[in-house]
């Protein structure tokens, strides 16, 4: 099909500085259309044209935003202060992400961005020697607190099939003192789960993560990028997809789907694009196909500053909601949305960025933890009112940051209940008083004015983040290929994939994959899932580390 329609642009040159594939085959004709930029698109895109011999100018991203990469984003200067939405963890276990990176150049094109994962985190490994700051004093491997009561509950949990599961809350299923543990304190706050989160989620995390029970009171086997996510993967990935001419159109938000019902199977035969300029009706054709990321849990994110609170938003600016609400009516195939997106004050939590210009809270907080900054990880104030946490990772953060300049992350789950030191509740807090609540549970008192004077804080609302993570039952989420449709695929964090678990990096590449592989016929499958459940000696060592036997 000749893309005729002004939406599109002309197809980019590309960088000689890249390898290039084999040319394409005839391994599929016709036009991909990926609605919404993030990494799960950008992903799909990459084994469209690494697995399918898929021209690059046969694939148009359309992102609603000014910019592909979604949640694993990272903006700002030192002036007007870096923002970090929020940070994805990795381990070795995802197959699927590094599958896909170890064919993507860093940007100094020295390796693949997979070695240079495995290379940084050989050169600092996260081991926290000050999980918890307690009453001002670091507690390093923390022990887990369990008794058999909890042990039993988990382990019970653990072999409940899901369809058992559905609909029911992680606290149906334990009392109230297994929410008092160091376990549910360190568990709830590295994954931000909360008690009226789904028993489902909660269950595959248990059986996903398994083997690294083992070292979770210290971090151990957590993974970092050399700089925040943005610059250390979308942008190399976004540099790949430019060099073989995939075409990015910012500024389009697609609002539905044009669907064809007359043959045996559904097609979609069209797109609705509003642009900056008109609205305009994209015609799908015969051959061609759509993979359409569904919902979003960074939509109608918000920013505060220094002395400004973030709002709380409730219109998506991204129409990810929208999207997946309307082309979802009356197709249960579809999944059901509102059990995700009308949820918000069981989903949303707040994240903040500091910029400094001054080393002495990094001096302070590495004198106190132990840790240089990029090797202890995520630190819990344990007595918070608003359970936040905090991250020195390594510096620079950012590209092209100052050697003077230093920035940190941070984020709270009870963004409702008042601070310990402020007296108000996070949500309604300046970056200003954000950092001065922090300060307090530090005990940091004297050099408290010299901080604030050097920082910029800003803080991020997020009402969607954990929607991903509300009860559900089988079939709100849809399957990466509906049954009954032709050419459409459901990416990214709310279809459904069998074993694997959501708010991760891993889950978005995954069903990129098996959505490329699936729409293209292809006769390979992604990695599975890796079950270390299975492995007697992941088990023998998971129950040993929740007893306290280490």
């Amino acid at each position: 099909m000749q893309k005729t329609d002004p939406l599109h642009a002309a197809p980019r040159h590309a960088d000689p500085t890249i390898a290039r594939l084999d040319p394409p085959t005839d391994a599929a004709d016709g036009q991909f259309y990926l609605v919404g930029g993030g990494i799960a698109a950008m992903a799909a895109a990459a084994f469209l044209i690494r697995d399918g011999r898929v021209r690059g100018r046969d694939i148009t991203i359309l992102e609603a935003l000014d910019k592909p990469g979604g949640s694993l984003d990272g903006a700002g200067t030192a002036q007007s202060g870096y923002v970090v939405r929020g940070g994805r963890m990795l381990e070795s276990k995802y197959l699927c992400t590094y599958d896909l990176f170890s064919s993507i150049p860093t940007l100094d094109d020295s390796k693949s961005v997979t070695q240079e994962i495995f290379d940084w985190n050989e050169t600092i490994r996260t081991s926290s020697t000050s999980r918890f700051i307690r009453n001002g004093r670091r507690e390093a491997a923390p022990a887990y607190g369990l008794d058999e009561k909890h042990l039993l509950a988990l382990g019970r949990l653990s072999i409940e099939p899901e369809k058992m599961l559905a609909d029911s809350r992680i606290a149906d299923h334990f009392d109230a003192s297994f929410f008092e543990t160091n376990f549910w304190l360190m568990w709830c706050t590295t994954f931000a789960f909360q008690p009226w989160h789904g028993a489902v989620e909660f269950r595959r995390y248990l059986l996903r993560f398994a083997h690294m029970s083992a070292g979770f009171n210290q971090l151990h086997g957590i993974m970092r990028t050399v700089y925040n996510q943005y610059e250390s993967m979308v942008l190399p990935l976004r540099r790949w997809l430019d060099g073989h001419g995939v075409v990015f159109e910012a500024d389009t938000c697609v609002t539905d789907l044009l669907i064809d019902e007359t043959g045996t199977l559904n097609r979609v035969r069209g797109l609705v694009c509003d642009t900056s300029q008109r609205r305009v009706e994209l015609p799908v054709g015969p051959a061609d196909k759509v993979i359409v990321t569904l919902g979003s849990m960074t939509a109608a994110s918000s920013l505060g500053g220094m002395d400004r609170a973030a709002p709380l938003n409730t219109v998506d600016s991204t129409g990810a909601w929208h999207l997946w609400k309307q082309i979802a009516a009356g197709r249960p195939e579809f999944g059901h949305p509102s059990v995700f997106a009308d949820h918000t004050d069981a989903s949303k939590w707040l994240s903040f960025t500091v910029t400094l210009r001054d080393p002495t809270l990094f001096r302070l907080i590495r004198d106190l933890t132990g840790n240089v900054p990029g090797e202890g990880g995520l630190i819990t104030f344990a007595e918070s009112s608003w359970l936040a946490s905090i991250v020195l990772p390594h510096q620079p953060h950012f590209i092209g940051q100052p050697d003077d300049v230093q920035v940190l992350w941070g984020y709270g789950l009870r963004v409702g209940e008042p601070g310990d030191f402020v007296g108000k509740p996070m949500q309604d807090c300046t970056g200003r008083e954000i950092l001065t609540e922090m300060l307090g549970h530090l005990r940091i008192d004297a050099e408290a004015t010299r901080i604030l004077d050097h920082a910029n804080c800003i803080p991020c609302m997020m009402p969607f983040i954990t929607s991903q993570f509300l009860p559900r039952k089988r079939g709100d989420r849809p399957a990466v290929t509906p049954e009954g449709w032709r050419n459409l695929a459901f990416i990214g964090q709310f279809c459904e994939l069998p074993d694997d678990v959501v708010f991760t990096v891993e889950y978005s590449v995954r069903s990129a994959q098996n959505a490329a592989y699936a729409l293209l016929d292809l006769d390979r499958a992604a990695p599975a899932v890796y079950k270390g459940q299975h492995d007697p000696r992941v088990v023998h060592r998971a129950f040993s580390a929740l007893r306290d036997r280490t």
